[in-house]
Order: structure tokens, then sequence, then C-alpha cells
């Protein structure tokens, strides 16, 4: 297990450029196995989910090469499916939860797949009925396999069908999408998400030859074809990596200009760490956070205390709530997060309180931030990253603190943030890893 060991108090000055979007890229990835001609795709960002997903679809047989930094070509002409029914992929597949999203895909073109109970974060429930529900409507069969935990998915013909989702689900909705792109006639999706990764999901689809409507929207309309071909696709900077910088560069004091963050598709995230009385000056395509003596929380009109909650796009990702979180404990003000997804995602803050901040979890869904500003700043401290974006709030929390903090497990880091360490000290952080 790896480490990183902070130097706390180190201002950041210069810039800095996002990688490609993670969750994108799980998308976009699963997509190629649609078609059997070759498919390019630029700023792929090399992390271990993604660098995962793509041995996967290897180890199916996909032909995949690496083209130049960050841009691969896959081409999907000799699937092998009896790799599925193999040990290796079981294990492989379960650890890597954007691994659902490859049965739209396989089950569209070939009839079947098969998937076992998916890892990732532990964050709580992750409910995949969204997925089984709208695949099913399609009229594909799911059966269950308890002695291996692998669900198995068979289909002799997939046909349109209208579904409501009871659940504004992100992969959910990406799943169903690569299905009834080959599906026989219309498919009509209502509450589909409409987050940008989906957006950039059906766009590239739609160069490879199907037909989505409402593209942005949450009513999808697919009239499905036949057949789809290749295509090239250059993936979005990712989002949570840019409101990471946002909140890094804020709690440190740092100067420091953030590059190509694709801001048109950052929706109200800028806003929302405005709220926080964080100065965001957007420069063309570029986000500049000048250097903060102190940060002030907003309140309501009416003076009560600021809440800021994760919602469906267009509202506040919940990848994000984590840095808000820990970049309010040295704001001025209080405020409260309202994590309304995932019941165990704001557990990481006793970690923060043993760092001397001044949080009051309230239940496992909201936390109360009381903000003293740089009059108290946190004291450094031993911890364990127990997911993705939890380890990110950490490394900022002990960037911002008083002395060296050490943060094990950082094989979460990474699954998310390309070669944060290294990134980071070429602006002035003191990180090493171990």
């Amino acid at each position: 297990m790896s480490s990183f060991v902070i130097e706390g108090g180190h201002r950041l000055v210069g810039e800095i450029t996002p990688q490609g979007a993670k969750n994108e890229a799980l998308e976009v990835i699963c997509a190629v196995l649609l078609t059997a001609e070759k498919v390019t795709i630029h700023n792929v960002p090399d992390i271990l989910d993604v660098n995962n997903l793509i041995q996967l679809l290897r180890d199916l047989r996909v032909k995949v090469e690496r083209i130049g930094e960050g841009s691969y070509t896959f081409q999907a002409d000799e699937v092998d499916l009896e790799y599925m029914q193999t040990d290796d992929f079981i294990r492989r597949s379960a650890s890597l939860r954007g691994s659902v999203m490859i049965v739209g895909p396989l089950v569209a073109r070939f009839g079947k797949a098969m998937f076992p109970k998916p890892g990732g974060d532990k964050i709580g429930r992750r409910r995949l009925d969204t997925h089984f529900a709208g695949i099913q409507k399609l009229g594909a069969v799911f059966s269950y396999d308890a002695t291996r935990q692998v669900y198995e998915v068979k289909s002799n013909h997939l046909s349109g069908a209208y579904m409501l989702l009871d659940e504004a689900s992100v992969t959910g909705t990406a799943n169903i999408l690569m299905a009834a792109v080959l599906a026989e006639g219309k498919t009509i999706i209502y509450n589909a998400a409409c987050e940008p990764y989906l957006q950039q999901l059906s766009a590239m689809l739609n160069r490879m030859g199907a037909n989505i409507s409402g593209v942005g929207s949450n009513l999808l309309t697919i009239e499905g074809v036949k057949v789809l071909k290749g295509t090239e696709h250059t993936i979005l900077p990712d989002m949570i990596e840019v409101g990471s910088f946002i909140g890094m560069a804020a709690m440190t004091g740092s100067d420091l200009l953030i590059k190509d963050t694709g801001a048109e598709m950052l929706g109200i995230i800028p806003e929302s760490f405005r709220r926080l009385g964080i100065t965001v000056e957007q420069k063309g395509d570029d986000i500049h956070i000048p250097p903060h003596d102190s940060y002030e929380i907003d309140t309501f009109m009416d003076g009560s205390i600021m809440t800021i909650a994760d919602a469906p796009w267009p509202g506040l990702t919940p990848d994000l709530l984590s840095v808000f979180l820990v970049v309010a404990t040295q704001a001025v003000g209080s405020v409260l997060i309202h994590q309304k997804m995932f019941e165990s995602r704001l557990f990481f803050v006793d970690k923060l309180i043993d760092m001397g901040a001044q949080i009051i979890l309230c239940d496992p869904h909201r936390a109360t931030v009381i903000g003293l500003g740089h009059r108290f700043r946190l004291r450094a401290s031993n911890m364990v990253s127990p997911d993705i974006r939890a380890g990110i709030a950490l490394l900022i929390a002990a960037m911002s603190a008083e002395g060296i903090s050490t943060i094990h497990n950082i094989d979460q880091i990474d699954r998310g943030y390309q070669d944060i360490d290294k990134r980071l000290n070429r602006i002035g952080a003191r990180i090493t890893r171990l």
C-alpha cells in the first residue's frame, strides 16, 4: 500500500492543466464495443480506473494501440466472448465499477454479457437496478449465479421501448443509451441523466451513426440503427479536478491559473465556490484563483446558514462535496454540507476533526462546518484514504496544515487523479510518494 508524505504550509504558484475527465473516459471507452470499426479517443487520463478498463478490453481481444500521450485507437472486430466466462474476467471487472457499462454495448451487439457485483468506492449503497430495468425494457433477460456472484444477460433481439427511470443515474443512462442505439425501433428515456459526459457520449454515438435527439435534456429519444461505424473523439477536461484545484488554491492561499478548464461545461461549480467567499476569475477557458488571506462564507438573504447540497445536473456534482467540506473548514462562517446520494461519503470527517476542524456530523448525509478562518490552522495528521474524493480532500487538508502529514492507501487517489503528486510538486507543493 502506497502513501503520501505531505509537508504542509507551502503556497502553489503557476499554472496547472486538468486531466481528461475520468467519468467520461469510462463511458466512451465502453462504447467502442458497439462497432467493429476503429475508434480513436484523445485526452484519455492515465489513471488506474481507466487503465484497468483498457486492460479489460484488451483481455476481451479488443485491439488497443496507444498512438500518443493520452490518445488511443480501439477496434473491437474480434471480441472474445468466451473470456467473460473466466474467473480472470470476473475478478478484473469486479474491482472496477465502471466495467458495468460494457453490458449495454455487448448485449446490443452480441446478444449476451456477464458481469459480477462491481466494486469501486466504499461510500454506501450504489444501486444497479436502473441499469437492469432499462436494459430489460429493451428485451434483455437477466439471471444471477449466487455461487459465483455473477449476473448473466442475454437477448436474441432488442426492441425500442418507453421508459421512465426512477433515478437519473449517469452510468445507468449511459448503459441503457448504448444498448438502445442498436435496438430496433424507437426508445424514449425519460428522467435521463444529462451531465456533460452524457452529452459527450451522445455526440460521439451520433458521429458513429446513431440517431439520438434531446441531448442535454432529461428526455432522450433514440431511433435504433443496424450498425455503427468508427469515429474520433476528444474527452472533456475533468470538472472534478478543476473544482479540486480551485479549493486547493484557496485553502493554501495560492496564486493559481487553471488552464483549459472547459469552462462552459462547469455548470454551477465556479459559482458554488464563490458562495464560500472564494474569488474565481474566468479568463476565456482558463480560471484564475488569486491569493486569499481569508474567505468568508455567504449566508442566505434572511441571514440563515448557507447550505451546499448535491443534485443531478445541472445541480452540483456529489463528487465535489468532499472538497467543499474541507475548504469550508478554513473559511470564516458556517455552512451545512448535505450529501444526498451516498450515506457513507461524509464519514471521512473524523479525520478532519482530528486535524482540528470544527465539524458536526449531523447524520450520514449532513455535516455542519464551523469555519474559523486561518486563525486556527489544521494540524498535521496520519490518515487513510477511504475513497477517491475523500482522498483528494484529505490531501488538500494536509497541504494547508501545519507540519508533516501522511496519507495511506493513496491507490484510491491514483484511481482518479493522474500523477497528482508530480503535477502539484511542479508548482510548489511538497509531496513525497512512498
